[in-house]
């Protein structure tokens, strides 16, 4: 058996053998909004003092974008409150969203700022990296700037049997009856209605999630948000589904792996240590070999139990995700011809195969090329039926909103615009988060959710 084949065989029996445990009584399940990881209240502890900021780095231009060849200037700028003299040194390199070429250089600060330029002669991204000394340290400052983002193409087109092989997948996962089992539990958002830790047979791991709607609902009357989760390993969040739920919805909130909710914090920190550690580097010379095959068929089953409810109106389904969730959604919108609005924020999984055009690819950063430079094409053939790119062009879904953050260097934005750009999608958008990295801004999230929300109303007129 190879080494890749043996690790996802360990990977589905541990996590089948997981979700048998013993669930913890409703006590033991956090109360803590959505976003956070943890399953239960952790003792107070005094917050990590704040990075001092030295520099900041940002396009002259407010929105940051500029023309193919037109130069771009970024100013560098002392921070407000920096500690660093107003004449100082500073090193300065401009990449291609990280890639060559790269232009660099020193120059000094007058009188707290200087300018640096360069140009980019295609359509992608320029990614601004400075450096300064303090305390002996090197301390890092970056900025970005697009070039014509709207005209990035995929670095690859779709593989012909693209949509033969998720077919088969849906056929699969059809095949296995859900057999829901709904737990009760209690969240403490106010006014929500009822709730349930729910677990769904699948291919391998179950799906785990949270299921909340509202009390006394007529058949038919409610459209449905599913809630997928970033990178990592934690509990399903009741809070999330529960606040979507009091939106006047049906809300199911997942997490990525199939585990059991509710356990205490050791209990994901050990798995994500031990049968979960690099999971999202698990690719093998087939497609069969990605962890990202039962993520995705969990993703299916959900929101196949999601349509099956009777309250379900028929005509709304939501995907709602940032990072790996957004992966996951741009994933369901391909998948699900049920699938009418989803929400991606900084999506992962983007254009793995940018390296073939030299650029950058987005997270998980597939192992396609080995520490002596040698490509393994037939993991690169892999992972291409794993690309938010690919799911982009069969999208079924009729509109759909991005977030980008011109610094992020885990996705960066040139793998993201290559996927949004691919979305045969007239109601599309986009949110240039210009000084975020992989993160979103509340601008964004805001962007996000009114999106969203107003989705959920459309559907209800």
């Amino acid at each position: 058996m190879r080494p890749t084949i043996r690790l996802r065989h360990l990977l589905l029996t541990s996590l089948a053998a997981l979700a048998t445990g013993p669930v913890l009584p409703l006590a033991a399940q956090s109360p803590a909004p959505a976003p956070a990881p943890a399953a239960t209240t952790a003792p107070a502890v005094a917050p990590a003092p704040k990075p001092v900021k030295l520099l900041t780095v940002a396009s002259t231009k407010p929105d940051a974008l500029y023309k193919i060849g037109e130069e771009v200037t970024f100013k560098v700028s002392l921070a407000a409150d920096s500690p660093v003299a107003p004449d100082t040194e500073i090193s300065w390199n401009i990449s291609k969203d990280g890639v060559p070429p790269i232009k660099e250089g020193k120059a000094r600060l007058n009188q707290g700022s200087v300018t640096v330029t360069s140009s980019l002669p295609e359509a992608g991204f320029l990614l601004c990296r400075v450096t300064v000394l303090h305390n002996g340290k090197p301390v890092t400052a970056l900025g970005g700037a697009g070039v014509e983002p709207l005209s990035i193409k995929p670095s690859l087109p779709v593989p012909d049997d693209f949509d033969a092989f998720w077919a088969d997948q849906k056929k699969k996962v059809a095949a296995v009856p859900l057999h829901p089992r709904l737990t009760p539990v209690k969240s403490d958002v106010a006014k929500v209605g009822e709730c349930y830790d729910v677990q769904l047979d699948c291919i391998g791991a179950p799906v785990s999630g949270y299921f909340c709607k509202p009390t006394g609902a007529a058949p038919k009357s409610l459209p449905a948000v599913l809630l997928v989760h970033g990178a990592g390993v934690r509990s399903s969040q009741l809070n999330s589904a529960a606040n979507w739920s009091n939106n006047g919805a049906l809300a199911m909130d997942i997490n990525a792996h199939g585990l059991p909710n509710g356990r205490s914090d050791e209990f994901y920190k050990d798995v994500d240590q031990s049968v979960l550690k690099d999971y999202r580097a698990a690719i093998n010379d087939s497609r069969e070999g990605c962890y990202y095959l039962g993520m995705f068929r969990r993703l299916m089953q959900a929101m196949n139990f999601l349509c099956a409810q009777p309250e379900w109106d028929g005509k709304t389904l939501i995907v709602y995700g940032s990072s790996q969730g957004g992966f996951q959604a741009f994933a369901a919108a391909a998948l699900d011809e049920r699938v009418t609005f989803f929400a991606a924020g900084v999506p992962a999984g983007c254009d793995h195969t940018g390296m073939e055009v030299n650029r950058v690819a987005g997270w998980p950063k597939f192992s396609i090329v080995d520490k002596t430079g040698v490509k393994n094409t037939k993991a690169l053939e892999a992972s291409r039926y794993f690309d938010a790119v690919n799911f982009a062009a069969r999208t079924k879904a009729k509109a759909g909103i991005v977030t980008v953050g011109f610094i992020d260097t885990t996705c960066p934005p040139t793998s993201v615009y290559a996927a949004y750009n691919a979305l045969p999608l007239q109601n599309k958008s986009i949110y240039n988060d210009i000084p975020s990295g992989h993160s979103n801004s509340p601008q964004a999230v805001k962007a996000m959710t009114d999106a969203a929300v107003a989705q959920l109303k459309a559907g209800k007129e």
